[in-house]
Parts: C-alpha cells; structure tokens; sequence
C-alpha cells in the first residue's frame, strides 16, 4: 500500500512538472511574438531603426512622451535595417536574402544599389565616409560615396555574431573587430586610410562587446565573462579606465554606448541590469591635504591598506582600483537581446533601452548624483497597438531561453551561401536612372541632409 502510495506521489508530481512546463513553453511563445529581429540606434541617437517580420520602421527621437514613425517599408523580414544619421539612406538585409545587401532611398521607396557576399551578412556599419559590411571571416569596406569597394580584409578569426564597430566620425575613421576568437584582443584598423593601426590585448576572454566614442579617440570594450568593462586610448591603446560591472556571476554583454561627450558609458547585457559609468578622471589630492583628510584610526588603515597593496597579486589590486556604476537600471525583462545608448533629448540626459520585446524604454539620467533610474515612458515599436491603458504598467515578461546577446538579429544561423561578391548590373542601371532624375547632384558624392542625393556608380568587381 505505501508503495502504491510513493508512485501515486511520484506521478502527481511528474503531472504538475508537465503542466508547469507547458504553461511556461505557452508564455515564452506569447512574449516571442512580438516580431522583432533587429533593433539599432543611428549614429548620433536621433533615430530608431527596427527590422521585423513584416519589415522595417523607423523612428525619430526628438521627445520623451511620443516617438514619431517616420517611415514603414512591409515588404519582406527585415534582419538588419541601419540609417546613415538623419539621411534617407538606409542600408539593409533580408531573411530572404541574407548574403544580399540593398541600399535604399527610403523616401523616394527606391533602391539605389545592392551587393551580393559569399556568406550571411552579420553586421552592417555606416559613417559619412564608409559602410562596413561584417562576414563571419571578412569584412568589406565600402566607399559611401559610390558604394564601390576600397578594401576586403580576407581570414579574420572566426566571429559568428558579426562583432564589430566603426566610428561615427569620418575623419577619425576607424574599425575595430576581434583579433582573436581565443583571447580578447582588438584589432584597430584605419579604414580612412585602409591600413592596419594597432591590436589592444583588452581581456583575457574573447571579446562580446565594443564601441567607439563619438570622435573615435577611445574604445571601451567587453568581454565573454562580462565582468569589466575597460576604456582604451585608440592613438596608443593604453588603458584609460576599468568598470567593475559585477563579481557575483558571469553575463553576456549586450551592448555598450558613450554618451556624445564621453562622459558616460552604458553598458546592457542579459540579466535585468543596465549599468551607466562615469568617465571621470581620478581627482588627486595634494599630500600634505590628503594626510590631514586622513587622519586618526581610518587614516593609519587607509595607508596600510596602500601599502599592502604593493604586495598583492596584480588581480587583487586591479579590483580594488576599478570603478563602480554611477547609475543603474532594472529592467522590466531578461534574457533579451536588447541595446542601449545614452543621450540628451530635450535638453535633458536620457537612457534608452530597445529590446527584442518590441518596446523602447526611456529613463531619467541624474548627471551629478547619479543612483536608480526612473523609467518615464515606454513605446511600443512592433507596429502593434498597445493594448494596456498605461503603457508604464506594463507588467514585466517572463524570461526567455538565453540567447546569445549582441546586434539584434535572429540570421546568425542561416547556412553559408555562394554567391561571388559582386553588384547587380540591373540595380546599377536603376541606379543611373533614378541619378539622371534628380536635379544636380553634388558632385562627387551624397548631401547628407533628409533630401540626400545620390551619385552615378559604375559597376565594381574585385
């Protein structure tokens, strides 16, 4: 009898298991389907472009209460949408075609040219100068003016999630991808001048994260482990600072972004937790002021402290000089691919975060006592309507499986294709006619403004 009742017990059990499992399987399913596989901020945070099922919107971020819908596009699945600042110019890779990219005029609804890659587009990159197109094992450099080929960077180590970044500002015009998929080593290319300009030994693990300033003259970068976060002069790759993102567990790192005068440092990952550093220079007092501020019993422990220190492993001592997070948020969700950005909107300093979920989250920034964020509006960007009163009551979803973080995109998968590299001879002529039917283009190049114009361009093969 006790033995009928043990297995009555255990079937009981493995019932509620099922059923919990289920419901969980239904829930994540629910909060997937939101439609969403790419979502990026353009180069200076004015905007918001969102690849999705039903192809891709953009939108401007000029106010915190609205965010205005700028342009919708339905026609096919949207992987990778990226706009060149506020132009009409928008470089973009479909699930249907994910070695092809196609350069698009998105006001006059035309395309202006595409390329066809021997493998899956991972990451598209653009500046004023160049546009930057990530292989798993190359990359290609695109002069913007013509979109013809400068330069391929053939047998780069393995990058599967199409990591890399360009810098905003075309004089200072640097690329930088992994140099190892062993080690957390930079590689800092100048693709102004299409040359090799040096490799930062960043982290022991390989990288998961990395971002230029806005005038290019830093990097901060992460690691697969996801701990620290360290910032490195470009000119000669020494380190100019060291975040302490957390001890407690190992993360992967989202996205990383300075404010435009790289004061500030955002960083996301996986977990709920958005952290926002300040890039301030320690600020040193003089000796004599330093040992009168110190003194009494705390004083006599600060300089034993100082002292030991000297004889400490080099791993101790490195946490105790790396700084912590001046602002934190806490998100409504994890385990979403999500990216961040920090930047002034109505004068005022600004976190954004847009997810995977379909919403942009706009937060409160205190620039001089820093602490908890507070959320001040959330938009929903999957073109659906939402359905809740008050979008800020948004109940928080449940956790999807971890992903893998990085650009949001869902084609890192798709197989390897075959295609040489080369332009389409019907686009090019497309591409002739819409240029004859404008009314004189500058010469040589795009006018970057919302009624950009675009250039003949030849046909280019390698």
């Amino acid at each position: 009898m006790q033995n009928l009742v043990k297995h009555v017990d255990v079937l009981t059990q493995g019932l509620k298991s099922g059923i919990s499992g289920l419901m969980n399987l239904t829930s994540q399913a629910t909060e997937s389907a939101s439609g969403v596989n790419f979502v990026n901020f353009n180069q200076d945070c004015t905007s918001l472009a969102v690849g999705a099922r039903n192809g891709y919107r953009l939108f401007s971020l000029n106010a915190v209460d609205q965010i205005e819908q700028i342009y919708e596009n339905d026609s096919e699945d949207i992987c990778i949408v990226e706009r060149l600042f506020s132009s009409s110019l928008v470089a973009v890779v479909s699930l249907s075609s994910p070695r092809k990219l196609k350069v698009c005029h998105f006001k006059k609804g035309t395309e202006i040219c595409n390329y066809s890659y021997s493998n899956t587009i991972l990451a598209v990159k653009l500046n004023r100068a160049r546009l930057v197109v990530c292989l798993e094992e190359s990359l290609y450099i695109h002069n913007i003016r013509d979109m013809g080929v400068l330069h391929t960077i053939r047998d780069t180590p393995p990058n599967p999630l199409g990591l890399c970044t360009l810098s905003v500002d075309a004089e200072n015009c640097f690329l930088a991808y992994p140099g190892s998929n062993t080690m957390g080593e930079v590689q800092i290319f100048d693709a102004g001048n299409l040359h090799a300009k040096t490799m930062i030994a960043a982290h022991d693990s390989p990288l998961a994260a990395l971002s230029f300033s806005q005038t290019g003259g830093r990097i901060a970068t992460a690691s697969q482990k996801g701990t620290v976060i360290r910032v490195f002069n470009v000119a000669d790759g020494t380190r100019l600072h060291e975040f302490r993102r957390g001890v407690k567990r190992c993360v992967s790192i989202c996205s990383l972004a300075f404010s435009h005068d790289a004061t500030f440092l955002c960083c996301s990952s996986n977990t709920e937790t958005v952290h926002v550093f300040k890039l301030e220079e320690p600020k040193e007092l003089p000796k004599q002021a330093a040992d009168d501020t110190q003194g009494g019993w705390m004083g006599y422990f600060s300089k034993a402290v100082s002292a030991s220190a000297n004889y400490l492993p080099t791993q101790v001592t490195d946490v105790f000089n790396q700084g912590r997070a001046f602002a934190s948020v806490r998100l409504p969700f994890q385990n979403r691919r999500n990216v961040c950005a920090v930047t002034m909107i109505q004068k005022q300093m600004r976190l954004l975060v847009a997810s995977e979920d379909g919403y942009l989250y706009v937060y409160s920034l205190d620039m001089n006592e820093g602490g908890d964020c507070t959320l001040l509006k959330q938009h929903r960007l999957d073109g659906e309507p939402d359905l809740l009163p008050d979008s800020n009551a948004r109940v928080p979803a449940s956790p999807a499986p971890a992903q893998p973080c990085g650009s949001i995109s869902s084609y890192a998968g798709i197989l390897k294709g075959h295609s040489p590299d080369s332009m389409s001879g019907t686009d090019s002529e497309k591409f002739h006619e819409m240029a004859a039917a404008t009314e004189s283009p500058p010469k040589g190049g795009f006018r970057f403004d919302d009624d950009s114009e675009f250039p003949p361009v030849t046909q280019k093969t390698e």
